[in-house]
């Protein structure tokens, strides 16, 4: 574990890491009909014997990025509503499930990918969430990809509609630096900073996310406590 989000360099995979970094597992179910669908429809138009994996992360950073809606009340956290397939049936989520979709739909086209959680501080959250969440500081999901000989940090969260409710900039990826966060909104005032880094794992570690989420913020699980409170859109807060 390091302090920041930039000072540890992970290794590039060997050989035989390849095969466990681009395979299916249960939360990153790319071998799912509804997975596999969603990648057709995102690579559409895309030559894919001819296509570069820069090309292929990026085009699949954007349907992630603004096909799945960006919702952070009312989300599922059970094992099953983690599952890329089942992100996509519900067609909405927050950090840690897109950051999952976005993770085995690369790996679907053989990019080796993993996830990747730290905390965050998020100054630009609505005043309701941030009673749920205790404070501005959340913990947060994205994914690392293996392209062009390095490890990119890739974060396909805010659709671009989230952004302009909250006058941010859209987070772009290139597919060659990593896409990281928006440390500054549309008016330059700092919007976000990453506070700790816990590392890569190569399937959703379910226990390790939901105990930080209960440790961390326990106002904002529902009563059962696999899923976020309900009754809220955060879009409809932005001021």
């Amino acid at each position: 574990m390091t302090d920041t989000l930039t000072e540890a360099v992970p290794a590039p995979p060997t050989a035989e890491d390849l095969d466990r970094l681009t395979a299916a597992t249960d939360f990153l179910d790319h071998d799912h009909e509804t997975v596999r669908a969603f990648v057709d429809k995102a690579l559409q138009g895309i030559d894919r014997a001819t296509a570069t994996p820069v090309e292929l992360a990026v085009a699949l950073y954007y349907a992630v990025r603004d096909g799945i809606h960006y919702e952070v009340y009312g989300a599922d956290l059970s094992p099953q509503g983690l599952k890329a397939s089942s992100i996509i049936t519900g067609g909405k989520g927050f950090c840690l499930h897109k950051s999952v979709l976005y993770a085995a739909a690369c790996r679907s086209v053989g990019i080796p990918a993993r996830l990747h959680y730290s905390d965050v501080r998020n100054h630009l959250a609505s005043d309701r969430l941030r009673s749920y969440i205790g404070g501005d500081v959340f913990f947060h999901g994205l994914a690392t990809v293996y392209l062009d000989g390095q490890w990119l940090k890739v974060t396909p969260v805010f659709n671009k509609l989230l952004c302009r409710l909250y006058g941010m900039t859209p987070l772009e990826f290139d597919g060659r630096s990593d896409s990281l966060y928006h440390p500054f909104d549309a008016q330059g005032r700092q919007s976000m900073e990453f506070l700790t880094d816990h590392g890569d794992f190569d399937d959703v570690p379910y226990e390790f996310v939901m105990g930080n989420m209960r440790r961390k913020h326990p106002k904002f699980l529902d009563a059962e406590g696999t899923g976020t409170v309900s009754g809220g859109s955060l879009a409809d807060e932005a001021s």
